[in-house]
């Protein structure tokens, strides 16, 4: 996470993580532009659902139409990839601007969601998922 002036543009550089995915996050002052592995948001995150997700720390703190977004996400699934943009946005902002911290904190959107997928153990299906019991 760091600051770097280019070009009389203050670029923040933030990463953020869900599940098995990191996202690394470079916010700049803009018009609302928002950039996924080099495609659009709407093209990379499909559903409204994961649109929301991603979007929520911008929409929170009113500033979607005052930075631009461009980010790098690898690993894990979609969904997994949305909290890690969330994540990663909003620690970018609070870099950005201090003085948001305590309405993104409150939202919870700080706070790097710590659940993993559990794992699978010997004579199961899944991590729980057991075969049906047989009483003959």
């Amino acid at each position: 996470m760091a600051k770097k002036e280019t070009k009389n543009a203050q670029v923040v550089i933030s990463t953020g993580r869900r599940k098995k995915s990191i996202a690394r996050v470079r916010l700049m002052p803009g018009t609302g532009k928002f950039t996924v592995n080099g495609r659009e948001m709407k093209e990379y995150l499909q559903t409204d659902i994961l649109l929301m997700v991603a979007r929520q720390p911008l929409d929170l703190t009113h500033t979607a139409d005052k930075y631009d977004v461009v980010a790098r996400v690898n690993g894990g699934g979609v969904a997994g990839q949305a909290g890690a943009l969330s994540h990663g946005i909003a620690r970018a902002l609070v870099r950005a601007d201090e003085q948001l911290k305590a309405e993104v904190k409150k939202a919870g959107l700080l706070t790097r969601d710590s659940r993993m997928k559990e794992r699978k153990k010997y004579g199961l299906k899944k991590a729980r998922k057991a075969s049906q019991f047989s009483k003959r």
